[in-house]
C-alpha cells in the first residue's frame, strides 16, 4: 500500500480510530476523518488530529468527501454493514480495519489470542511471561495500545501478543500470526453478526492465512473451537481441563505440557476452572514461543489478573464490592459466579447484544447468588427471562447508580455486590472500563456517606440502612 499516493477516510475516532489516523499521517497519506458521535471525546479527539494534519469531515459533507478516498478505515465499532462501508463496497474500494494497518507493518512474531470470553486475561498472561523470559513483548490489539500504536516498540526480535476480537476480525486480511489461540467460543455479539454461524465463522479467520509452520493453540472441551482443527494447516496443540491431551492439561494437580510438569494448579492465584484454561492456553503458547519452564512458573504465580474481571475494589459495611465489568455476555457471567466465594447480590443488565439471558437465570438458581439488581437499557428484556425461569429473587432498577446503591442495600455483613453485567455498557457508558471505574467511585460515594452518617437510600427498593 503506498500511502502518500492513496486518500484515507477514518470512520470512528474512537481509541483505534485515533491511532490508525496518527498512523497514516506519519506515513505522509491524506487523511479525512469521520465520526457521527457528537460527544466531547470525538470532539477533541478531532481537534487535535485536525492539528496534525487530518481534515475533519461533518455529516453533512461525508457523501461528498467520501467519495474521495480510496480507502476506509473502519472502527472495530462500526458495522460492515453500515452504510458507510456498504458504499465504499459497492464502488470497489478498501475497507481495512486499524489491526490490518498494523499488522501489514509488523516486524515480529505474533501470538494472537481470540475467543469470547478469556481473551484479555490469556494475552495478560502471556506478556508477563514473555516479560518474566527477558524478552520484550506489548499486548496490543482489543487490549492495551492498538496495534499501529506499538511498531516503533517492537523489534524483529520481540513479540506482539495480540488481543483479536470478532469486531476486528472482519476487516483484518493480512494476520498471519506464529501463534494462534482460541479459547471459546459461546453466544455473543448477534446483534452485530445476526447468527452464531456467522460468529463462529469470524473466529475461524484467525486461521485464514496460517501455513504449516504455523500453531493453532486449540480448546479441545470447546466442540466449536475443536472443529477449527479441520478448518486449519496450522499444526494444532491442544489444552483441555477435562484429560490428557497432546499439548496442556490438568493431572495429579499440576498443569503439563506434553507430559512435563509445570507448577502446582493451587498455586495459580486466580480461582475458577475458566482461568485454569487460561493459563494452559497460555502455557501451551509460550513453550511453542520457546520459554523455559522457570519463567512461565515465576510469571503466572506471580499474576494477580486484570482490571474490571473479578477484581476487589473494596469493602463497606461488611459487604465485599467484586467489579466485573468486563463479563459482558451470559457465559462470562456465569463463570464469575461460579468462581466468587460466598454469597452475592449481583447487578445485570446494559445494552442488549442479541442472546437470550433464560441460561443465565437458569444457573443463578443453582448458585450463591442470594438477588439479582436489574438495570439498563436491557433491564425488562433481562427482568423477563428471569420470571420466565422462575428467579423472583430480583429488584428493577434501571438508573446504574441507584442499582449499586439497591445491591448494597440488599446485601447483608460477609456478603459481596458483583458488578457482572451478561451486557454491553454502551447504553449508559464508553466502555466497560468506564462502567466499572463507575462502580468504584460508587464504593467511594457510599463510603463517604456512611462517614458523614447519612441515609444511603434515595427510594430505592429494599430495606432502609442508617449509616452507623
Amino acid at each position: 500500500m503506498y500511502f502518500k499516493e492513496q486518500t484515507f477516510l477514518v470512520a470512528g475516532l474512537s481509541r483505534s480510530g485515533v491511532a490508525a489516523t496518527e498512523y497514516l499521517l506519519k506515513k505522509g497519506a491524506t487523511v479525512y476523518v469521520y465520526d457521527d458521535v457528537d460527544d466531547d471525546n470525538v470532539k477533541n479527539a478531532a481537534q487535535r488530529l485536525s492539528e496534525l494534519g487530518a481534515r475533519v469531515v461533518g455529516r453533512g459533507d461525508l457523501a461528498d468527501k467520501a467519495e474521495r478516498c480510496d480507502v476506509l478505515v473502519l472502527s472495530p465499532g462500526i458495522p460492515v454493514d453500515h452504510p458507510l462501508p456498504v458504499s465504499f463496497k459497492r464502488d470497489g474500494k478498501r475497507i481495512i480495519g486499524e489491526s490490518e494497518l498494523g499488522v501489514m507493518a509488523l516486524r515480529c512474531p505474533v501470538v494472537a489470542v481470540t475467543g469470547t470470553n478469556g481473551k484479555t486475561t490469556t494475552v495478560t498472561m502471556l506478556e508477563s511471561i514473555f516479560r518474566t523470559s527477558g524478552k520484550n513483548a506489548l499486548a496490543c490489539g482489543n487490549v492495551g495500545k492498538p496495534i499501529t500504536s506499538c511498531l516503533d516498540d517492537l523489534g524483529e526480535d520481540d513479540v506482539a501478543v495480540a488481543e483479536i476480537s470478532s469486531f476486528q476480525l472482519e476487516t483484518l486480511y493480512s494476520l498471519c500470526p506464529h501463534v494462534g489461540v482460541v479459547l471459546n467460543v459461546t453466544e455473543d455479539h448477534l446483534n452485530r453478526h445476526y447468527s452464531m454461524e456467522n460468529y463462529i465463522f469470524l473466529k475461524s479467520r484467525l486461521f485464514k492465512n496460517s501455513t504449516e509452520s504455523e500453531y493453532a493453540v486449540l480448546n479441545y472441551d470447546d466442540p466449536v473451537v475443536r472443529g477449527f482443527a479441520e478448518k486449519t494447516r496450522a499444526q494444532v496443540v491442544w489444552f483441555s481441563l477435562k484429560g490428557r491431551v497432546e499439548g496442556g492439561y490438568i493431572a495429579d494437580g499440576y498443569f503439563h505440557y506434553f507430559g512435563e510438569r509445570i507448577f502446582p494448579v493451587n498455586e495459580l492465584p486466580l480461582e475458577g476452572d475458566h482461568n485454569r484454561a487460561n493459563a494452559l492456553a497460555a502455557i501451551c503458547a509460550a513453550k511453542i514461543m520457546g520459554v523455559g519452564t522457570a519463567a512461565i512458573t515465576a510469571a503466572l504465580k506471580s499474576f494477580q489478573g486484570v482490571k474490571h474481571r473479578l477484581q476487589h475494589v473494596g469493602e463497606l459495611d461488611g459487604v465485599t464490592f467484586i467489579d466485573d465489568s468486563k463479563a459482558t455476555n451470559v457465559d462470562s457471567a456465569v463463570k464469575a459466579v461460579e468462581s466468587v466465594k460466598g454469597e452475592s447480590v449481583i447487578l445485570l443488565g446494559g445494552k442488549d447484544k442479541g442472546y437470550a439471558y433464560e441460561p443465565l437465570f437458569e444457573a443463578l438458581k443453582n448458585s450463591s447468588v442470594v438477588h439479582a439488581v436489574i438495570y439498563g437499557e436491557n433491564a425488562f428484556r433481562v427482568l423477563n427471562a428471569a420470571l420466565k425461569s422462575g428467579y423472583t429473587n430480583v429488584t428493577l432498577c434501571r438508573p446504574f447508580d441507584m442499582a449499586v446503591r439497591v445491591a448494597y442495600l440488599t446485601a447483608k455483613r460477609g456478603q459481596n455486590v458483583l458488578l457482572s453485567p451478561a451486557s454491553a455498557s454502551f447504553d449508559a457508558f464508553r466502555s466497560y472500563e468506564e462502567r466499572g471505574e463507575r462502580f468504584a467511585e460508587m464504593l467511594s460515594i457510599l463510603a463517604q456517606e456512611r462517614v458523614k452518617g447519612e441515609i444511603v437510600d434515595e427510594g430505592g427498593a429494599g430495606e432502609t440502612r442508617e449509616i452507623e
